[in-house]
C-alpha cells in the first residue's frame, strides 16, 4: 500500500492506487464483453481506442503501450487512465440513441456545471476561440466531422460507440467566445457526471498538444 503522506497529486494517485487494487479483480473477459472493449485472452490485454489511438492494456497491471509517437493520453494523462479504468471496473456500455446532450442535461449535470464550465466550456472558448482555423485543423487531424452548429463545430468519437461535438463561436468586436459541448445520449448512461467533465478536458488536453505539434512542424518546415 501506497505511503498517502508521500505523494504529491492527492487527487488523482491515491484515487489511482484505489481503482488500480479494483482493477485486479475483476474478470477480464467479463469486463471486455460488458464494456465491448475487446480483450486478448493469451497476451492478457485489452485493446482500447481513445481518441483515435490504438492502446494495449496489460491484465491485471494496467500497463500501457501504443505505437502512437506524438501525443498519447491514454499514456501520459493519469486522467485518462482513470476514466478508463473506471468504465472497466464499473461501467457498461449502452448503444446510442442519436440524440444529444448538454452536460446540464446529463444525470447530476445541474450541480456540476459550475464547475464543468469553467473546467471544460471556458477553456475551450478561450483556448481556441480567437483562432478558429486553428481549432478546425486540429479537429480534422482527431478525425473530426463538421457539424451545421457554431462557427466551427465538430463530432468526434472519444471511444468506439460514444461521441462529444466541441461547437465554438468565435470573437468579435461586441462578444467574447464562447462554446459548447455536448455528449451522445449513451455516455450518461456509462459514466458518471465527473466523468463527463474529465472526456472533455482530455479531448481538450488533446487538441492542444495536436496545434502544437502541427506548429512546431511547421516552423521546421519553414527553417529548412
Amino acid at each position: 500500500m501506497i505511503d498517502k503522506s508521500q505523494i504529491k497529486n492527492n487527487k488523482e494517485e491515491v484515487p489511482w492506487e484505489h481503482y488500480l487494487e479494483q482493477f485486479r479483480d475483476i474478470d477480464p473477459v467479463a469486463a471486455a464483453a460488458r464494456c465491448r472493449i475487446p480483450y486478448d485472452e493469451a497476451a492478457e490485454e485489452f485493446t482500447v481506442v481513445l481518441l483515435g489511438v490504438t492502446y494495449q492494456v496489460h491484465f491485471p497491471d494496467f500497463t500501457v503501450r501504443t505505437e502512437e509517437t506524438g501525443f498519447a493520453a491514454l499514456r501520459e494523462l493519469m486522467s485518462a487512465k482513470i476514466l478508463v479504468i473506471r468504465y472497466l471496473i464499473e461501467g457498461t456500455y449502452f448503444p446510442a440513441g442519436g440524440k444529444y446532450l448538454t452536460f446540464r442535461e446529463s444525470p447530476w449535470g445541474e450541480v456540476y456545471h459550475v464547475q464543468f464550465s469553467g473546467r471544460c466550456l471556458s477553456r475551450l472558448a478561450f483556448g481556441f476561440g480567437y483562432k478558429l482555423p486553428v481549432f478546425a485543423e486540429a479537429m480534422r487531424a482527431l478525425g473530426g466531422e463538421r457539424v451545421s452548429t457554431g462557427d466551427e463545430g465538430y463530432r468526434f468519437e472519444l471511444m468506439p460507440g460514444f461521441t462529444l461535438q466541441f461547437i465554438l463561436w468565435g470573437a468579435d468586436d461586441e462578444f467574447q467566445p464562447s462554446a459548447q459541448i455536448l455528449f451522445s445520449d449513451n455516455i450518461p448512461l456509462s459514466f458518471s457526471a465527473e466523468d463527463l467533465v474529465v472526456m472533455a478536458e482530455i479531448a481538450i488536453t488533446t487538441l492542444k498538444k495536436t496545434t502544437q505539434r502541427s506548429g512546431n512542424k511547421k516552423q521546421t518546415e519553414a527553417g529548412r
